[in-house]
Formats: C-alpha cells, sequence, structure tokens
C-alpha cells in the first residue's frame, strides 16, 4: 500500500501549489467560458504588445485530458523538491521554475519570428501556444541530467529512464498528440538542458525576487496597454507634462524656442 497523498503533498509543496494553481485557473477559465486563443501565445499577438500571454498560455489549458496529463508528468517530476542534497531541492525548483516560464515562451517566439521572417512559413503567424508542458519538458531535462538513473513514472503504469524521457516523450506525444506544440516541448527541452549544464546559474532567493518583481511590472503594463481587460482601476502616469512648454533647440546650438502648442497624435507614456 502506498504512501498517504497527504504525505507526498508535503514532500511536494511547491509542485503541489503549481498544480492546484493550474487546476485552479482551468475551472475559472471553463465558468467564464474564456477560449484558449484569448489566453495563449501567438507571434501574431506577441507582435501587437501582448506579451502578457506568455504568462497566461503556460499555465492554461485547453482541455481536462490535456491538464491531467501534464500535471500528471508535473507531479512525477515533483522528486525534484526531494533531492535537495543534490543541490535541487524546493528553493530551486521555484527559482527555476520562474526561468522555464518565461525563457521556454521567448524561444517559442523566437522561432516563430525565424520560420517566418526567414523561411516564408506564414502558418507560424497565428499558431497559439497553450499549456505548461513546457515546464513540464524543462524539468524532465534538468532531471535527466542531474540525476540519470532514475525513472519517470506517468499516469501510475507507464515508466520512462528519464535519461531518455525528454525526447521519448516529445516523440510520443507528437504522435499520440498531433496538435500538440512540438517547438513548444523543444524550447522548454533546450532551456532545460541549459540549466541543467550549468549555463543558466546563479539564481538565489534575490534574483528570483527580483526578476518575478520585473515579471508582475511588465505583466500588469503590457496587460494595461493590450486593453484586453478592463483596468481601469490602474493607470501608467506619462513620463512628460504635456500641459507644459516644450523647449526645442536651434540647430547652432545656443538659441531656444518655447513652444505651448499641444503635441498631437504623439502619446509619451
Amino acid at each position: 500500500m502506498g504512501r498517504p497523498l497527504f504525505y507526498e503533498i508535503l514532500e511536494k509543496p511547491a509542485t503541489s501549489c503549481m498544480i492546484a494553481i493550474c487546476t485552479v485557473i482551468w475551472f475559472y477559465v471553463q465558468k467564464k467560458n474564456i477560449g484558449y486563443a484569448q489566453l495563449g501565445l501567438s507571434y501574431e499577438t506577441a507582435i501587437e504588445g501582448n506579451h502578457w500571454r506568455i504568462i497566461t498560455s503556460a499555465f492554461s489549458h485547453i482541455s481536462v485530458i490535456h491538464l491531467v496529463f501534464n500535471m500528471s508528468a508535473l507531479w512525477s517530476l515533483g522528486v525534484v523538491e526531494q533531492v535537495g542534497h543534490m543541490g535541487l531541492g524546493v528553493e530551486f525548483y521555484l527559482h527555476y521554475t520562474l526561468v522555464l516560464v518565461v525563457l521556454s515562451g521567448v524561444l517559442v517566439l523566437g522561432a516563430y519570428h525565424i520560420l517566418i521572417q526567414k523561411f516564408k512559413l506564414e502558418y507560424f503567424r497565428r499558431v497559439t501556444a497553450v499549456g505548461y508542458s513546457c515546464v513540464v519538458f524543462g524539468w524532465m531535462t534538468i532531471l535527466s541530467v542531474k540525476q540519470p538513473s532514475s525513472k519517470l513514472e506517468l499516469f501510475g503504469f507507464l515508466s520512462l529512464p528519464i535519461s531518455f524521457a525528454p525526447f521519448e516523450s516529445l516523440i510520443l506525444t507528437s504522435i499520440i498528440v498531433p496538435q500538440a506544440s512540438f517547438l513548444g516541448h523543444l524550447s522548454g527541452i533546450i532551456v532545460g538542458y541549459s540549466i541543467g549544464w550549468g549555463l543558466i546559474n546563479g539564481m538565489d532567493n534575490y534574483w528570483a525576487i527580483s526578476m518575478l518583481g520585473w515579471i508582475v511590472l511588465a505583466f500588469v503594463f503590457s496587460l494595461k496597454r493590450s486593453g484586453a481587460f478592463d483596468l481601469s482601476f490602474i493607470e501608467i502616469e506619462p513620463l512628460t507634462d504635456p500641459s507644459l512648454p516644450s523647449v526645442l533647440a536651434s540647430g547652432n546650438g545656443r538659441t531656444l524656442q518655447m513652444s505651448a502648442l499641444p503635441l498631437e497624435g504623439a502619446e509619451l507614456v
């Protein structure tokens, strides 16, 4: 007989919180009848300034099957929290989850940009990525580097050698679920290897909190600018006061002209 779930949750607090967050968001999205296209990440929406979608796309899921598959894999990967003696542990998990969420999303957009601009594949302009699988594949990869002898248990009956799990899962997912984001999963693997091999390192509480603060600030600013949701209670003050006269320098650098005319067509933020 296995251990009670309560003890498992206590040993995987960060993983349990991430699963709870994704589950609550899924229930909220279903209740409010919000389409994944309203939260997902695509090249077209990104160039329009909807950078907040890098975050919302990661924590949103299309269906309950999509949610269960990702959360089941994430739960198995929670072993990262239990091996603090190997330089991993809860803090490591929280620090680099932030990195995986942001960098995998940025990498996906970079891949879309190359495919669209260099190879003229306009199809990728409107492809919408959604789901936590970028982060799941990232942790799968990190674990394969840090603890190559372990196994990944999925759904309680499928066991994969962790050293091959990232690419086995990449191929298996692409076959079973044709609409799965190959580029999204591959981006998670690339960021995961960068962390596992130490190419991305040095994250501590200070940098994690600083990064989280900047993410929150950029998220709110981007969300406000996009107008996708009503954030009228948030005011972004302009950097200059248009009611004040502007100072214009003449070509010789010695004469100053004062202009009190309003700035038309210009938006200073």
